[in-house]
């Protein structure tokens, strides 16, 4: 496997607060369904109706992964009458969720095929 050029390098050596927060960011973008509620959100903002028919999990376990991405800052709400509606909370996540995605793609066609 080789390592594309790094455009946006980080431009100094991380201390232990960055490292603790990016695994923690990291963490979170490590469960299947906040990753597609988090993907599903760099398309366009949406309620929690339209996550749960996206991602395809129940709406419990869809309004309990918003909320700890909430919580977490990742995400942002704001309220259209009685409806809430999720967006992220910045582009920075829409390029991690992005190169995350990149990644497994270049993993599944780099993979040699099962006999």
């Amino acid at each position: 496997m080789h390592l594309s050029t790094a455009h946006d390098a980080h431009p100094h050596s991380p201390g232990e607060e960055q490292f603790a927060l990016a695994a923690e960011i990291l963490a979170l973008l490590g469960d299947r369904t906040r990753l597609a509620l988090l993907h599903a959100l760099t398309q366009q903002e949406a309620d929690v109706t339209t996550l749960t028919e996206v991602c395809g999990a129940q709406r419990p376990a869809v309004s309990q992964h918003l909320a700890r991405l909430r919580l977490s800052g990742l995400v942002t709400t704001r309220k259209e009458g009685r409806r809430v509606v999720y967006a992220l909370a910045d582009g920075h996540l829409r390029r991690v969720v992005d190169e995350a995605l990149n990644l497994a793609d270049h993993q599944l066609t780099d993979r040699p095929p099962h006999d």
